[in-house]
This record gives C-alpha cells, structure tokens and sequence, in this order.
C-alpha cells in the first residue's frame, strides 16, 4: 500500500489537487470519509445557489410588468421540486468528480484517514485497517459549522446550513444568527419564498469584511423587501418560540418557528493525528507557507483547514500550488487577489482592499466610483436599483481594489482581480476594449470617473 502522495479530504482543494497530482504521473490515494465535493459541492456553494437561482426566477416572475410581460395568474413555487432539482445538480457534479477521479488513476477510499507518524522516510496513514505509506501527504479536511455557546440552544432544534437545504417545508417566520455570507444567502432565499426572515448580526454591520458602502446598500434593499436587521445585536437564549437579543443594554424577543445558526467556520484539525508528525497550528487551522507546505517538508494543507480564507475558489488553487511544489514546479500562493461573491439577488462582490482596511493601516488611496446604471446593458436588464462600481487605487495610481453590487458582478468581478494581481495602473486598465453593450463595461466607466 504504498503511494507517492496521500490527500485527506475531498472537497475542493483535496479532489482538484488529486486530479492534478495523478496525471502528473504522482501515485495518488485520496481519503474522504463521508463524500466527495466536500461540503462545498454536496452541503455549501453549488446547493445554495440552486436554490438561490429558483428564487431569482421568481423574484423575476414577480417584477415580469416592470419589463413589459404580463402574467395573468399569482406566479407559486413548490419546493418539493426545487429541493428536487438541487439534489439531481448535486448528484450530477458529484458524479462528474468521482468519474474524473478515476479516469485520471487516483485511487479513492471512502473512510476515515488517521496519520500514525513516519518511519523510515515515509508518513504512516491508516485507513479501515490498513496502513498505507506515502511520500507525501496534503491536508484538506476543510471546516466545519461552529456552534455557539448560547443559552437554550442545545435544548432546541435549530437549523445549520445542512438542515436549511434539506428542509421541504417552509417555516412562516426565521430568525438568522449571523449576518455573514451564509446568513445573508439564506435571508435571500427564505425572503423570496414568503418568510419572514430577521437577521441577528453582532457587528454594526453585514457581510463582515465586505466592503461597508456595498453590504449597507445590500442591506437597505433586502429592507425594503421586509427582512429585519438587529445589529450591534447580541443573542442570549435560544427557545423553541425564537431568540431573545440584547441591544444596548436592553433585552427583546425575537419570534421565529425556526433558527438558523451561521456564525462562522472552524478548520477541521481533531482526530487527524497530526500530533504524530508534530504539525504546527495557527490561529485554529494548520500554519502553511507560501507553498502551502507545513512545518514538516513532506506534508502540506491546503483549503479551510488552514483556518485562513475559507472559499471553494481559494481552496482550489492552494491545491494547485502544493501539488506544484512537490512537482518541483516554480508556484506559490497569493491571497491578494481573492474574490469573495454573495449571491443574492441583487448579487455582491468585493476583491482586494477595502477602504475599512486602507484606514486602518494608514495607507494612501482613492476612490473611483459610479452607479451600475452607467452600462447600458444593465439599465436594459435591472429594472430596481442602480447597484453601484467602485474602483480603489493607491499612491500609484494602481489598481487595488473593486467592491460591487447589482447583477451579475459575480461574473465580471475577476476583471479587477486580474488587475490588481497584475498590479496593473488605472491608465492601462483603460485601454482594455469591452464589449458593447455589456454590464461589465462599468469597469471601463469607473476608471474614467
């Protein structure tokens, strides 16, 4: 049972670096003891924007006379069949995996991994009773749900993400704790389906290192539609009749049938043995360079088990960069260049700098801004709100940063995170030609604000 690499952990980080490894002529085992995609692919991104898609057709539905169409009957959803059809994407993706997988040799075993140590050069794993022996090994067991210390909620039958996407009933009324990502895709979907949704956030305000201008704009819109926002909000006690918050030194009941918890995420590091190679932590998750490699040099992490930026996207191309390295291929990874997209309708997104963090370092910058509605083709195709495209730039005239809201940013918000990997000036970025006409023309607009 010997290999040249092992990876624990199939999600993205794990399944993409085992591909990448394997046709790179790399012996491959992959462990992953409950599915492959991880929870991205099974419990996270792609179920989440299923559902999130079904209600973005009918929110459209809804505003169908805003664009000329006339719809005679109340538009109705089943959401049967939209859970349905977000197990039949899931099962579709996961398959597509597991098919690329094996076309490529990696060898998958669906069971729990444990390291054991290291003897004679090679790291010990062991797996349903076996031992296997590797000369390498990747760490991509990712993160789990974290649950807060909050009085009554164990007693209570609250909803995670997990049991939010498999529900085929709709509570008439939820209360969200946590304004994070999670939370806020969740206030979307549930908003659109009728309930009536409030979201308890501790911070002053959503979406936390988002930029602040966006996420507030976000913020006033879902509003505007009926969602209620408790910030500087803190949650006391959990019932089975709702929360119970303190604001200002003042308590208040929430009413809800259900409770969702989205606080955050913590990198999966118990029961792994890392304890047998001496593997060093950091701030919760395993402590990487910037080839991904640990403190041991045959071993190396890579996705949310580093504690560090907990995205599918980020976790793929960490995978990449330590396969890269045992490959003795010139690779290392940057995180200034990561875009982070909540998709909600209308959808956000933000890469690089913020102003938040530039003021708080002390650093030099400017601002270029516009409203989405300067691209003729989004005044085409958005008939509520005017979204908004900013640009930020240092000393240098460098492009640095890019916050955005309106449809569809979640597309176009890589322009500017090609820009500012490249470390490209305002001046060159303008002389890109877009297309005509197309929303990601505000690009080219802002730059001439």
């Amino acid at each position: 049972m010997k290999f040249d690499l092992a990876i624990i952990g199939g999600g993205p980080a794990g399944y993409n670096a085992a591909e990448k490894a394997a046709s790179n002529g790399l012996k491959t085992v992959l462990f992953e003891k409950k599915y492959i995609g991880g929870v991205c692919l099974n419990e996270g991104c792609i179920p989440t924007k299923t559902l999130l898609y079904s209600a973005k057709t009918l929110d459209s539905i809804k505003a169908a006379s805003k664009y000329g169409i006339t719809i005679d009957a109340e538009p109705s959803f089943d959401l049967t069949k939209i859970i349905a059809r977000k197990d039949k994407v899931v099962k579709k993706l996961t398959a597509g995996v597991s098919y690329k997988l094996s076309a490529n040799g990696v060898t998958v075993v669906q069971n729990t991994a444990t390291i054991l140590g290291e003897k004679e050069g090679l790291i010990q794993i062991s797996s349903e009773g076996k031992t296997y022996e590797v000369s390498y090994l990747l760490i991509s067991t990712g993160s789990e749900t974290v649950i807060p210390p909050i009085k009554g909620l164990s007693e209570t039958e609250y909803w995670t993400s997990k049991e939010a996407l498999e529900s085929k009933e709709l509570p008439k009324s939820l209360a969200i704790i946590g304004g994070g990502v999670i939370g806020i895709e969740f206030a979307s979907f549930f908003n659109s389906m009728g309930v009536e949704v409030n979201v308890i956030e501790m911070l002053p305000e959503i979406l936390g290192a988002m930029d602040k201008e966006t996420s507030a704009m976000l913020r006033s819109d879902y509003a505007k539609r009926g969602v209620k926002f408790h910030l500087n909000t803190k949650v006391i006690e959990v019932t089975a009749k709702g929360v119970t918050v303190e604001k200002n030194g003042k308590s208040e009941n929430i009413g809800a049938d259900k409770v969702l918890v989205s606080v955050g995420r913590r990198a999966i590091v118990k029961d792994l043995g890392l304890e047998s190679l001496n593997i060093e932590l950091h701030r919760g998750g395993i402590k990487v360079n910037e080839y991904m490699q640990t403190n041991h040099p045959k071993v190396y992490a890579a996705g949310d088990v580093t504690g560090f930026s907990l995205l599918a996207h980020t976790a793929i191309r960490e995978g990449e960069v330590a396969i890269s390295h045992i490959l003795g291929e010139e690779d290392r990874m940057s995180y200034k260049a990561i875009p982070g997209v909540v998709y909600t309708n209308p959808e956000i997104a933000g890469v690089g700098k913020t102003e938040e963090e530039l003021k708080a370092e002390g650093q030099p910058f400017r601002v270029l801004k516009l409203p989405m509605a300067y691209a003729g083709r989004f005044v085409a195709e958005n008939e509520t709100g005017n979204g908004l495209c900013k640009i930020i730039v240092d000393e240098s005239e460098r492009i640095i940063g890019c916050h955005m809201l309106g449809n569809p940013v979640s597309e176009i918000i890589v322009l500017a995170a090609v820009a500012i990997d490249n470390g490209d000036t305002v001046e060159k970025f303008r002389k890109h030609v877009y297309p005509h006409p197309t929303v990601s023309e505000i690009i080219h607009e802002t730059l001439f604000s």
